[in-house]
């Protein structure tokens, strides 16, 4: 939900003077500081467990090259307003990366090192949405990146329930989702029974 604010932001900013501002959307990039590859080479190393959120649970991966190459021609096709996505093929599965990851370290799956699942955080999703169903999709001149056409924000709106969302985050208010929920009409959050 905060990653479509923040596209929100964009758009809304897009319209107003001549510098062009777009988004990009990629998947999880191989190799970054919150890649789930260094976590569980380093959970192997320790012997394990390697731990897995959910047996369903699938991500799309990118390698660095492929995100830079996103951001860059992004900004030569970008006019204003655009949310762009690289065509990252099939989501793998986390538990059977898992897997190949112990096996291809010369281990045994649930002999040598186990796999624990530690359940989905708050706001985890077991899949991810590239686009939702309104936005749409436009072929670029490069067949691996696509448009995803911008839902219309109200400008106005959008301004005000940000600054309220500041006040609330300032404050330390206990209604955070609910006002996210406000300007992301998508995210649904499960809240706790103490804030229901």
């Amino acid at each position: 939900a905060t990653k479509r604010m923040c596209e929100m932001i964009v758009q809304s900013a897009s319209t107003h003077g001549k510098v062009k501002y777009s988004a990009t959307r990629f998947g999880n990039v191989l190799g970054s500081a919150g890649s789930v590859i260094p976590l569980f080479k380093r959970q192997i190393a320790n012997g394990g467990p390697v731990t897995v959120t959910d047996k369903r649970i699938i991500r799309y991966f990118m390698t660095i090259p492929e995100a830079v190459s996103l951001v860059l021609q992004a900004g030569a096709y970008a006019k204003g307003g655009e949310i762009f996505v690289l065509d990252m093929g099939e989501p793998v599965k986390i538990l059977d990366l898992a897997r190949n990851m112990i096996r291809l370290s010369g281990y045994k799956v649930d002999q040598d090192i186990k796999i624990e699942f530690t359940g989905l955080r708050p706001g985890e999703k077991l899949y991810e949405e590239l686009l939702m169903d309104e936005e749409g999709m436009t072929d670029t001149p490069n067949k691996l990146i696509h448009i995803g056409h911008p839902i219309d924000v109200d400008e106005v709106k959008l301004a005000h329930a940000l600054r309220v969302l500041e006040s609330a985050a300032q404050n330390e208010t206990d209604d955070m989702r609910l006002i996210v929920e406000s300007i992301v009409p998508t995210y649904h959050p499960k809240l706790n029974k103490s804030t229901q």
